[in-house]
Formats: C-alpha cells, sequence, structure tokens
C-alpha cells in the first residue's frame, strides 16, 4: 500500500508493519506502537492538508477587470454628461433639435426633436452605461469553462472545478508514477529460459531497440526434457500452493499456454526466499538465489550472468532448481500499459518535458523509461511516498537538479507541474503538484486528492485533457478579447462621438441591444467549443 509496487514487502521479527497492509502467509503477532496522529497513514493524509494549503487561489482575470471596468465606465458616464452639459451642447447647439439617438433612425430627426440640454445630455450618459454593462466580459470565462467541463465529463473526464481548465494549459513538465499507471500492476512472466553449462548472449538491433538472445552451446544429458514450457509447468504446480503475486503470474502464464499443470505435495513456503514442492517425485525449488544456497543448489556463472542481465532490464528473476539441480531461470516483469508509450509520445510532440517517478528500484524504473523513450535524466527512482511531494515541490521551485547532482551549480527553470498517479503512496504528490491526476481505478485517497480523475483510465485521456484545457483557454481569451473590442467601439458611439458630425448616437434602447447581442456572441462562440468534441 506505502511503496505502491505490486511486490510485497519482506519483513522479518522486529521490522515495523502498517496498518491496511495485507499478510499473504502465515500467522503474526503484532504490537501497536503508534495510533491516531502518529501513524504512518496520519502523516501522509497531514502531507495532503499542507500541500493543498500552500497552493495558492486563481486570481480570476475577467473578475478583476470586470471589477476595475464598471468604475471606469461610470466614470466615462459621468464625464459623458458633464462634457455634453457644460460644453457639448455649446459648442454644437443644433444637436439638441437634430440628434438622432437610435441606431434605427439614422440621421432622422425625429428620434428628439427639440431635446434639452439637460435631457440629451442624460441620455447620452445613461446610454454609456448601458453599452458597457460588463456581462459579456463576466460571460467571457464561465461559459467557455462550463462547455469545456461538460465536453470533459462526455469523454470520461472529471475535472473538479473550472480553475482547474485554466492551469492545465500552462503545465510544461508532467511526472508519471511507474506502477499501477504507467504499468498495468500486475507482474506477468516475460522469460523462461532453460540453465545449461553454457549460455551464449547474443544481440540484435531492431528498430533501434537492443534484443538479447540466450542460446545454450552445450546441455547437460539431464536437461533433455527440461524445456520452457516443462519449467513452466513445474512452476506452476509449485506456485499453487501460495497465493504470492509472482506465484499468481507463473500460474496465469501457465494457463495462457493452456499447460496441464502436475500435482504437487509437501508444499513448504519461505517468505521473502522461495517454495518447495514435490512433483512427479522430484522435489522443485523456486526462489532467490540464498533459497537455492540454502538447499545445496550450485549456482554456475553462466547462470548467474544470465539473471544479472535480465535484473538489468528491471526484472524480477525466480530460479528453479530439480532434484537439486539448477534447471531454469523465470523472469516476471510489470508491464507497461498498451497506451502509455503513445501518451508519453503524444506528450513530448506537444512540447511537454515527461518524468518518471517510482518507488521502485533503479533498474525497474530505467527499463520501464527506455521502452518509453525516456532517457535517464527523466527517471527519479526508490523515492518513498513523503519524498514523492517534495520532488514535485523542488520541480516546482527549479531545484532538481540539486536534488539528482548536490554538487551541480546549474540554475533550473521553474516548471508548472501535473503528477498522474493512482496509489495511496502518491496522494501527496498529487496533492502537490499544480494539477494532479488520477486513475479511476486507483485508490480513493488518490482519486479525492487528484484535481482530474481519468474515468476510462486511459492513459491517452491525459493528452486529452491538455488538448481540452488549451482549447478552452483559447475560447476565454478569444471571448475577452471580442468583450472588449466591443466596449472599445460602443462607448466612444454611445459617448456621441459621431454626433457632431453625422448626428448618429445610440439611444439608451439601442445600447441595450447591442449589449444583448455582445453577450449573445460570447455565448455563442464559447459553444463553438464543442466542435472540439467531433475532432
Amino acid at each position: 500500500m506505502l511503496t505502491g509496487e505490486a511486490v510485497p514487502v519482506l519483513k522479518q521479527p522486529g521490522d515495523t508493519v502498517t496498518a491496511g497492509t495485507l499478510n499473504q502467509s502465515g500467522a503474526i503477532a503484532i504490537q501497536a506502537t503508534r495510533t491516531g496522529s502518529d501513524t504512518t497513514l496520519a502523516q501522509i493524509v497531514a502531507l495532503v492538508e499542507a500541500a493543498q494549503i500552500r497552493k495558492a487561489p486563481v486570481q480570476k482575470l475577467a473578475d478583476t477587470v470586470a471589477g476595475y471596468f464598471t468604475y471606469g465606465v461610470l466614470t466615462a458616464a459621468l464625464l459623458t454628461f458633464l462634457f455634453w452639459y457644460f460644453i457639448g451642447t455649446h459648442v454644437w447647439p443644433e444637436v439638441t433639435t437634430s440628434a438622432s439617438m437610435d441606431i434605427m433612425a439614422y440621421h432622422s430627426r425625429l428620434a428628439f426633436p427639440h431635446s434639452s440640454p439637460l435631457l440629451l445630455s442624460l441620455k447620452l450618459a445613461i446610454a454609456v452605461m448601458v453599452v458597457a454593462c460588463p456581462c459579456a466580459l463576466g460571460l467571457a470565462t464561465p461559459t467557455a469553462i462550463l462547455v469545456g467541463t461538460a465536453i470533459a465529463a462526455e469523454r470520461g473526464l472529471l475535472i473538479k472545478g473550472g480553475d482547474v481548465l485554466e492551469k492545465v494549459h500552462k503545465l510544461d513538465t508532467i511526472v508519471f508514477d511507474k506502477t499501477g499507471t504507467l504499468t498495468s500492476g500486475n507482474p506477468v512472466v516475460t522469460d523462461c529460459l532453460p540453465v545449461g553449462e553454457d549460455e551464449k548472449i547474443m544481440e540484435r538491433w531492431d528498430d533501434g531497440v537492443m534484443w538479447r538472445e540466450f542460446h545454450p552451446t552445450s546441455v547437460p544429458p539431464h536437461h533433455h526434457l527440461i524445456t520452457p514450457t516443462k519449467i513452466l509447468q513445474l512452476a506452476a504446480a509449485v506456485e499453487s500452493g501460495t497465493c504470492h503475486p509472482l506465484a499468481t503470474a507463473i500460474r496465469q502464464e501457465a494457463q495462457k499456454q493452456q499447460l496441464p499443470i502436475p500435482p504437487a505435495t509437501d508444499f513448504h513456503t519461505e517468505p521473502g526466499l522461495g517454495v518447495s514442492a514435490v512433483v512427479e517425485g522430484s522435489v522443485v525449488l523456486l526462489g532467490n538465489w540464498d533459497w537455492l544456497r540454502w538447499h545445496g543448489v550450485p549456482i554456475d556463472e553462466n547462470a548467474q550472468n544470465l539473471a544479472e542481465v535480465l535484473a538489468a532490464d528491471g526484472k524480477t528473476v525466480v530460479g528453479v532448481a530439480v532434484a537439486g539441480t539448477m534447471t531454469g531461470l523465470i523472469a516476471i516483469q510489470d508491464t507497461l500499459r498498451p497506451d502509455a508509450k503513445v501518451a508519453v509520445d503524444k506528450l513530448r510532440q506537444m512540447g511537454l518535458r515527461v518524468m518518471l517517478l517510482s518507488g521502485d528500484t533503479p533498474a525497474a524504473a530505467i527499463a520501464i523509461a527506455k521502452k518509453l523513450g525516456l532517457d535517464r535524466t527523466n527517471v527519479m527512482a526508490g523515492v518513498p511516498p513523503a519524498k514523492k511531494a517534495v520532488v514535485i515541490q523542488s520541480l516546482q521551485a527549479g531545484e532538481m537538479g540539486r536534488i539528482l547532482n548536490p554538487k551541480s551549480q546549474i540554475q533550473h527553470q521553474k516548471s508548472v507541474v501535473a503528477m498522474v498517479g493512482d496509489g495511496i503512496n502518491d496522494a501527496p504528490a498529487l496533492s502537490q503538484a499544480d494539477i494532479g491526476i488520477a486513475l479511476h481505478a486507483g485508490t480513493d485517497v488518490a482519486m479525492e486528492t487528484a484535481d482530474i480523475v481519468l474515468m476510462r483510465n486511459c492513459l491517452t485521456d491525459v493528452v486529452e485533457s491538455i488538448e481540452l484545457s488549451r482549447a478552452t483557454f483559447d475560447k476565454i481569451r478569444q471571448n475577452l478579447f471580442w468583450a472588449f473590442a466591443y466596449n472599445t467601439l460602443g462607448i466612444p458611439l454611445a459617448a456621441g462621438v459621431l454626433l457632431p458630425s453625422l448626428n448618429f448616437a445610440l439611444s439608451p434602447a439601442g445600447a441595450a441591444a447591442l449589449m444583448a447581442f455582445s453577450s449573445v456572441s460570447v455565448v455563442t462562440n464559447s459553444l463553438l467549443l464543442r466542435r472540439f468534441a467531433h475532432r
């Protein structure tokens, strides 16, 4: 629960355990040493709350401008009244008798015949206030966000608030958790290799990716029946007596290949080391090197080298011994999600930096990064839950380089960071990030903490949420532009700029019509965002 990894953590007498984790075999006696706010889970909750408090409130540009704009409009209306009452009607006295005050009666002398200076000045001032009503300015942001969040909901993107859409378009760094997010979270068998006296490692390159092939050059006589299929059958038989995730992976691979599993007896399990059973009259051992050596199984240099090569690819290696003889190796690995590579490639094409953050070993994290096309500088492995939030904070502050290399003097630019995760261990980082993104298949804590929840558990939805945010923000900017452009044009007309030369001005009714039209145009422009749903 805390490491986020699929493989359980071995515990010995005297080690610390955490409430809520699983004991997969045997019986244990537990002594409570901490309760309440002192527990590990309570500390994680405190980290989440602290990170949420540190988030700065989103500043609403449109609301701020509209607030000042209102005072500006009232001032403009007052100045309009004062100008026409004290100056304009005296400089151009004919406007009081020939002014056409209605946009529908252009150049007509019938609108307000024989208007007094006071009446003319009041009507122009009122027209300024009506035409400059900041309705369009106030609708510019919420209408676009309303349409954007509705489209997101239709596509399985649960966005918790319009402010999230406003922030997503600013992202420049995406940090992915590894296990359960980029990977399936369920280990599977990737290699089942017989071990001879001498294996030759061959390398070939396909599309720029190196593949290693193992070819036994000489095989002892007693190995003539030990094929990869047979090794898998024996291993599945031994693992039928345990519920360890690695055992589950071996049994599932045997079922996938529709292999008959022979009966096994005399099961014995040593947590963290291995298992044994009697299959077809022979003792079969499965486990790590310590387990095999403890049973007196010799491990030659070739088997050791082969295991090291597999481990370097981030795989967990299980040794198989039959009747006291090393027989084969089974490699197990948490595999990538089918859409992980596509999602990472698209994010990088969008100009975003993609990073991998994991509590797993460096070898396992780097192996996954290679498959995703990420270099080592974008991989952070072996990071405990509490430190994940620190890593995100360092990225935000531009200090990540010093964490990776304390002697580095390079100044890094501050980043706007999104964190994508699924587990309890990811919650502090999800909360610390500018945008937290969680998979719906993840834990409740992760979904509660995140700003965006991917209801379809599809990583390409991360790309879609960013594209939707950018499209929404473009609409907001378009709406704000047209709202300001409308007021820039409408206020002078209502104030009577063209009255002396063309006998044209807006009446309060005409100003109200234009104000309504501006609001309708902003809403219509926001609704055009739905075209994004059909792209």
